[in-house]
C-alpha cells in the first residue's frame, strides 16, 4: 500500500505499483477545509445556468481554491478569462450527457474548448456501443480523445454512467477507458438515473488501482458522504454543492 499522501496537490503523483492509499488520501483531504477543496470540483452544468452564476462559480472557486471549475462548453470562454492567471484550471464536458455523439465531434469540440483555454475535459463513455458489447469502438473513442488531450497537456476524465450498466459492463467499461489511456474514470453525469454510488467508486478503485484517478459525481452533497466516497476510491469529488461543504468543514 502507498504511504499517505504528503499534500492532496500531490496526490495525483503518488500512485505506486498499481496501489492507491484510499483511507490515507481520505484522512489527508479531512485535514483541513483547504485540503477538502483541493479535491472538490466546483460544478455548474445545469442547461438554464446564467452567465452571472457562471461568474459567481469562478468567483468562489478562486475564493476557496477548488481543483476546478467545471462548466458547460459554451460558458469555457467567459470561465477562462474570469479565472485567467489565478491557477483554478477550467473543467469543460464533451459529448455530455449521452455519449452518443459522433467520435469526430467529439474531437473537434475537444480541440475547440482546449483552444479556449479547458485544461480538464469529461467525456461520456459510449454507452450504447458497451452495451452492443463493440468494445473496440468503445476503445478507440476514448483513446481519439486522448490524443487531443495529451498533445495539448489537458487531463481526460471519462465518465461510465454507471446507473444505466451491469456490474460486467461497469468493470469492462472502466478498464477500456484506462487501457486507452484515461486520466481519471468518473461514476456519473448527474443527469441520469442515479449519481455516485459507495459499490460503484470501490468497485472503479478495484479497476483502477494506481492508474488512473476515480472522480465520483453526481449526489454528493454532505460531507459524511463525501468521506465515505473517498474512503472507497475516489480521489476527487464533483459537486455543485462544493461551496457548502467546505464552509461545513470551517471556511467563511
Amino acid at each position: 500500500m502507498v504511504k499517505a499522501m504528503t499534500s492532496i496537490q500531490e496526490a495525483d503523483l503518488e500512485f505506486d505499483h498499481g496501489t492507491f492509499d484510499s483511507a490515507g488520501f481520505a484522512a489527508q483531504a479531512f485535514a483541513n477545509w483547504q485540503s477538502l477543496a483541493a479535491v472538490l470540483e466546483y460544478t455548474l452544468l445545469d442547461p438554464e445556468a446564467t452567465r452571472k452564476q457562471i461568474e459567481n462559480l469562478c468567483d468562489q472557486a478562486v475564493r476557496y481554491r477548488f481543483a476546478s471549475a467545471v462548466v458547460n462548453p459554451m460558458w469555457t470562454a467567459t470561465a477562462v478569462g474570469i479565472l485567467a492567471g489565478t491557477g483554478v484550471p477550467v473543467g469543460a464536458v464533451i459529448g455530455f450527457p449521452l455519449g452518443a455523439s459522433l467520435v469526430s465531434t467529439m474531437r473537434q469540440e475537444a480541440a475547440a474548448l482546449i483552444r479556449l483555454g479547458a485544461r480538464e475535459l469529461e467525456m461520456v463513455l459510449p454507452i450504447g456501443q458497451l452495451k452492443t458489447g463493440n468494445y473496440q469502438a468503445v476503445e478507440q473513442t476514448v483513446h481519439s480523445l486522448v490524443n487531443v488531450t495529451r498533445d495539448d497537456g489537458a487531463t481526460l476524465k471519462v465518465t461510465l454512467e454507471t446507473s444505466l450498466l451491469s456490474t460486467e459492463e461497469k468493470l469492462r467499461g472502466a478498464e477500456i477507458a484506462i487501457q486507452a489511456g484515461a486520466d481519471f474514470i468518473s461514476t456519473s453525469t448527474g443527469f441520469s438515473t442515479s449519481g455516485a454510488s459507495v459499490p460503484d467508486v470501490a468497485l472503479m478503485r478495484g479497476v483502477a488501482g494506481g492508474r488512473c484517478g476515480v472522480k465520483a459525481l453526481g449526489g454528493v452533497r454532505s460531507i459524511g458522504y463525501l468521506r465515505t466516497l473517498l474512503e472507497a476510491g475516489a480521489n476527487r469529488i464533483g459537486a455543485s454543492g462544493a461551496v457548502a461543504m467546505v464552509r461545513e468543514m470551517g471556511a467563511e
